[in-house]
């Protein structure tokens, strides 16, 4: 058998008293009185080489190998003694007995230790990632990762979707990150983008008589890193879709296909086979999120007209009183509500006020405040029983449905409510066109400029509270984790100068900024839509994975630093000079 015609590890069964020729990793070597006996690794999995001190060559070779050596294996595979067979992997009835025996490459003694039980802290095993991809989970992740763009390809190929790549080198967009800037040698004083979305090319690709259109597109965006966004760049199935005028036609054509990729790819079931439609407005109030998770319920119960004569001041002087029942929640310890308190606080609650219902009565440093009536009005309301707990938000209505938002998520993390086999899948609509930065005291783009205001320029003059204007925007959350975003586009440039005049930007920066989007609307642009998913979240979600950095082959760290190629790094003065820095 020539050298090329290896047997991966896997098949290695299928060829019992055959000779044959395998390849791999050490595994590990063992010395058992005169016989060495050798695991090698591939891909596919491990087999066992036997080598006596008959085989002088292999013998005398199989001495010097360790741990990671590359190796090559010649000889007659054969069936193992029966009290020798090991049911635990594939190839644990067969052993090749090794003839000749070639070492193909020596290795240092491993910085990390890709097998062990115990693996090593991120940033190392992010320095020598080469070495950690050869865990079989990475293995696996590269391998479903690759398994799912081959699904989203076939999806979308069979759907007369026309696969188009877009700049790379692009200019600055307001996608509302910032942009990772290239200073440019020939125009110098100029500088290039990265793309955050190919959103304005997609969009001229419409204009271009491009029926429909997506990507696998890499997108740049400069934010800080979190266990569920990773920093620098990240990959989106991008489409988009002309002679659409309702969101809804979108929705309806992406929806089977993430289905096949919950059910199909991952093996989970779909809480809902008919994926909800959720307003904005509804997400917020019953959520107190934009992304809701709807394995649990848990939804936060309106309370303010409880309170009207009350004489609790802390619900008097508020502008809404909302509360969550925690199903099981009197068990929480005086310690484990104090961590709860100071979530609160960090989402800008000034405390935590509950109720714990022990033993039929309603314990609580608020009780001596309300009244009977108020009591069992609290109780009838959110449905409370014994056993339960019940948490109260009041304050301005946005700071409550953040409070309270931010508890179910952390309630329901800790009473174990979020079944991994389960995925919730819902899309949110109808989001503000714009909306009012507190903090600012300005009103700012709510999600994407580029969207139509649903009712056109008729909505944005029809009231002077631009704040109430909708956008047709939608994304779709999954077990809530954002993982779409998308709307129907503006196509006409009236519209257009409109939406930014509304926040103060003339023509001439609209034009500057959009020219070649401008120019393009004006020549026949058909009205389109699309949205783009997030396919590293996904994969995350789907893979039960905490942190998005598990599921890319090469990551960079939290700070956003690649610890194995050293970037971002120092270049040196003739570059800067070069590109007139």
């Amino acid at each position: 058998m020539a050298h090329n015609d290896r047997t991966l590890a896997a098949e290695a069964v299928q060829h019992i008293n055959e000779s044959i020729t395998v390849a791999g990793w050490v595994h590990s070597r063992r010395d058992h009185g005169g016989l060495l006996f050798i695991d090698v690794r591939d891909h596919t999995g491990v087999l066992q080489l036997v080598v006596s001190p008959e085989q002088g060559q292999a013998f005398a070779v199989a001495e010097t190998v360790r741990d990671e050596y590359v190796i090559r294996a010649s000889g007659l595979l054969r069936e193992r003694a029966p009290e020798l067979k090991n049911d635990k992997i594939p190839t644990g009835a067969v052993e090749l007995v090794a003839s000749e025996l070639t070492v193909l490459n020596q290795a240092r003694a491993l910085p990390i230790q890709p097998f062990a039980d115990a693996q090593a802290n991120e940033d190392l095993r992010f320095k020598y990632r080469y070495l950690d991809l050869r865990r079989p989970k990475m293995q696996h992740m590269l391998k479903k990762r690759a398994e799912m763009y081959r699904r989203i390809h076939t999806y979308m190929d069979a759907r007369d979707f026309v696969e188009v790549t877009t700049p790379i080198l692009a200019n600055s967009s307001p996608e509302g990150a910032r942009d990772f800037l290239i200073p440019s040698r020939l125009q110098q004083g100029k500088f290039y983008a990265l793309p955050q979305a190919p959103q304005q090319f997609k969009q001229l690709l419409m204009v271009g008589g491009v029926p429909r259109y997506y990507q696998l597109a890499a997108c740049f965006r400069d934010e800080d890193p979190r266990a569920d966004r990773l920093y620098g760049e990240f990959y989106q199935l991008d489409l988009e879709m002309s002679f659409v005028e309702d969101g809804e036609e979108v929705r309806q054509m992406v929806e089977p296909l993430m289905k096949e990729l919950v059910t199909d790819f991952a093996g989970k079931r779909l809480l809902t086979n008919d994926i909800p439609r959720i307003p904005y407005n509804e997400a917020m109030e019953k959520y107190g999120s934009d992304k809701p998770d709807l394995r649990y319920g848990m939804e936060l119960v309106e309370l303010t007209n409880a309170f009207t004569a009350t004489e609790f001041a802390v619900f008097k002087n508020a502008e809404c009183v909302k509360a969550i029942c925690v199903k099981g929640g009197a068990s929480l310890s005086r310690k484990q509500i104090d961590s709860y308190t100071e979530i609160a606080k960090h989402e800008g609650a000034g405390g935590l006020a509950y109720i714990m219902y022990r033993d039929g009565q309603a314990q609580s440093p608020i009780a001596k405040f309300l009244s009977e009536a108020e009591l069992a009005e609290i109780q009838q309301r959110t449905g409370a029983s014994d056993g339960d707990a019940v948490f109260f938000g009041a304050d301005r209505r946005g700071v409550v449905n953040a409070v309270l938002g931010k508890l179910r998520i952390e309630f329901a993390a800790h009473f174990g409510l979020k079944d991994p086999n389960v995925v919730a899948l819902a899309w949110i609509v109808d989001f503000p066109f714009y909306e009012y930065d507190e903090k600012t005291c300005t009103l700012d783009f709510g999600h994407n400029p580029f969207s139509m205001p649903k009712g056109g320029l008729d909505a944005i003059h029809a009231t002077d509270n631009k704040a109430e204007i909708v956008a047709d925007q939608y994304d779709m959350v999954m077990n809530g984790y954002e993982i779409c975003s998308g709307g129907v586009r503006n196509h006409n440039p009236e519209i257009l100068y409109e939406v930014f005049h509304v926040l103060g930007f003339s023509k001439q920066y609209v034009e500057e900024k959009f020219g070649a989007m401008l120019n393009a609307l004006q020549y026949g642009a058909p009205p389109h839509a699309g949205c783009a998913f997030g396919v590293d979240r996904i994969l995350m979600e789907l893979l039960d994975e905490q942190n998005v950095r598990e599921v890319v082959a090469f990551p960079k760290n939290g700070s956003g630093v690649d610890v194995m190629m050293g970037s971002p790094s120092r270049v040196d003065t003739a570059q800067l000079k070069e590109l007139g820095l």
